[in-house]
């Protein structure tokens, strides 16, 4: 069984997580995306409303599955038995970076079981990051045509 794991923060999800997953759907058997819990991190959205977006957002989708995790991706893929991560990149520094984190993922791994897999986001997404949803919310801007229906029903 073919299964990749989506990881990121979510906060919130937006057009640009969505056409990843959609077209990756097709790829795969099924699609955990994971969200990560950073305890550092100052989130806008709850871990249960980014959990609850990304299960409405995903409901006609029987092989998307929402889970969380704490620690390395790399670990929360073996404790799976995950042999792919699935990453959205939309410009050459999303690259650069995502590269570095692949390539420590496969030494991490030192049996290189688990792949990265890269899709490039739509051009017309590709402006689209959750910092930026969250900079137009935070002060009152039209962040709703950035993200799905799910988060766009939610009052700010």
């Amino acid at each position: 069984m073919k299964i990749a794991v989506f990881p990121g923060s979510f906060d919130p999800i937006t057009l640009g997580h969505y056409d990843i997953v959609e077209r990756a759907v097709p790829l795969f058997d099924k699609i955990i995306i994971a969200i990560g819990k950073n305890s550092q991190k100052k989130y806008m959205f709850s871990l249960e409303q980014r959990k609850e977006f990304i299960k409405k957002t995903f409901e006609k989708f029987p092989n998307v599955e929402v889970d969380d995790f704490e620690g390395l991706t790399i670990d929360y893929c073996k404790s799976k038995n995950v042999n792919f991560i699935l990453r959205g990149l939309r410009n050459p520094a999303d690259f650069e970076f995502e590269k570095s984190i692949a390539q420590t993922n496969r030494a991490l791994t030192r049996d290189n079981t688990v792949e990265t897999i890269f899709l490039l986001t739509s051009s017309g997404k590709s402006y689209i990051s959750s910092s930026i949803v969250r900079e137009i919310i935070s002060y009152g801007g039209n962040y709703e045509i950035m993200v799905p229906e799910a988060v766009r029903v939610e009052k700010f």
